[in-house]
């Protein structure tokens, strides 16, 4: 089709049914091959977030058939944000008489069918519009204001909120337009000189070289990572639906626990295989997706196996005690058994309600992981104790051996013989 160019496009394709999101994608790549499409099914997967505002794409296509109020309710209120991408919505059914009045950001395309040529030409046209429209905000003395966190500008992040901060960075809910969707981005503290050899900077660069290397569902997704204004910074997967500490604040049955161990070990099975661990594995550290998914994330405590030694000569204690290994509590060498006896203590608590050892003190929980026994299992568990056994072992030669042989096991009792 000749006058819509070679500009590669970047469109959201919101649909209420799947079929139709398919529709629209063949009809797009037609034309753009290349075309990079986001898709989200309207009803069945989470709303988009109110600060969301699409700004990264050229176009969002919401496609509906009768009944078509809901879509086009959420069509009217995504169009009444402040800067939103334009909407083109894509309604299967004859136009009425009269047409319903025109609304900025909003073009309506009736049928019912989809008319590849006009869905085309539309998009086209309102692509155009959007980048007129981005290039006089930026002409705008505060356009500038939207990507700075704190005193750092990153281009190519609209700052939304900070959401916490901690030793080493502020963390900020931001909109990364290249993504297309909402990202966590941790803004370290600056960038520090070579020579210095910063530990938590370290750190920082071992969590994006260990999941940015990855592809896998049940490792944090990283979106972006720079320098800007002589500080790091890194956008990773943004989790509203939480994290495990709070799904545990609801019972869980022992079949969702084995399900998310066996999520969890797979993670843990992925880092491992690249000769890294995690040593800091508890609750908190693991999201939670609307599709029942988890991830694991927090690498900050990562080290390569290698690099058992601190950076300052001395073997230093890092993590978290009730979820520590017993040689992790006790400054002693570990390795990937470690990470396999704080899932342990995470499988212990999903499944029994507690932790098996709590104390007054740090030091109280750390004795009581090297030297007091597992309490004994209820009988109504009994089928998972050899699990919690083969993780929570003292010694690390007497636990399950990898997250390989851990998740053997978990499916030899999914499956048994």
């Amino acid at each position: 089709m000749a006058g819509f160019g070679v500009v590669t496009m970047r469109l959201l394709v919101i649909a209420t049914r799947d079929d139709h999101r398919l529709l629209v994608r063949k009809h797009v790549e037609v034309q753009w091959p290349d075309a990079a499409i986001v898709e989200h099914i309207l009803g069945a997967e989470p709303k988009l977030d109110e600060d969301f505002a699409a700004v990264g794409f050229d176009a969002v296509i919401i496609v509906s058939a009768p009944p078509t109020a809901a879509a086009t309710e959420f069509a009217l209120g995504q169009a009444a944000k402040a800067e939103f991408a334009p909407i083109l919505l894509l309604l299967l059914e004859d136009a009425p008489d009269p047409e319903p009045p025109a609304v900025a950001g909003l073009r309506r395309l009736y049928g019912r069918k989809i008319d590849r040529e006009r869905l085309l030409k539309l998009i086209v046209t309102a692509s155009s519009d959007h980048r007129k429209c981005l290039a006089q905000l930026r002409a705008r003395p505060e356009y500038e204001k939207r990507y700075r966190f704190g005193t750092v500008m990153i281009r190519g992040h609209r700052c939304i909120r900070q959401v916490g901060s901690g030793g080493m960075c502020k963390i900020y809910l931001a909109e990364s337009e290249r993504a297309g969707t909402l990202v966590v981005l941790k803004v370290f503290s600056q960038v520090p000189d070579v020579s210095e050899r910063i530990v938590g900077f370290d750190r920082f660069l071992q969590e994006y070289e260990i999941v940015a290397g990855l592809n896998h569902k049940n490792v944090v997704r990283i979106y972006d990572l720079g320098i800007a204004d002589d500080h790091a910074y890194i956008a990773m997967e943004h989790f509203p639906a939480g994290d495990l500490r709070e799904r545990m604040k609801r019972p869980l049955t022992p079949a969702t626990a084995l399900q998310l161990l066996e999520q969890i070990a797979s993670a843990l099975e992925a880092i491992h295989s690249v000769g890294v661990l995690h040593r800091d594995l508890k609750p908190a550290n693991v999201m939670l997706r609307p599709d029942g998914t988890v991830s694991l994330i927090d690498f900050g405590l990562a080290k390569a196996n290698e690099n058992e030694i601190s950076l300052t000569g001395a073997r230093e204690i890092f993590g978290t005690p009730y979820y520590m290994s017993p040689e992790q509590g006790h400054a002693e060498i570990i390795d990937a058994r470690s990470d396999l006896y704080s899932l342990g203590v995470v499988f212990y608590e999903m499944l029994i309600g507690h932790k098996p050892f709590n104390g007054a003190t740090a030091m109280e929980v750390i004795y009581k992981h090297k030297r007091a026994d597992l309490p004994e299992i209820a009988p109504k568990f009994a089928r998972y104790e050899g699990l919690l056994r083969g993780l929570l072992a003292k010694s690390p030669d007497n636990r399950f051996q990898s997250a390989k042989d851990l998740l053997t096991a978990i499916r030899s009792l999914k499956h048994p013989a």
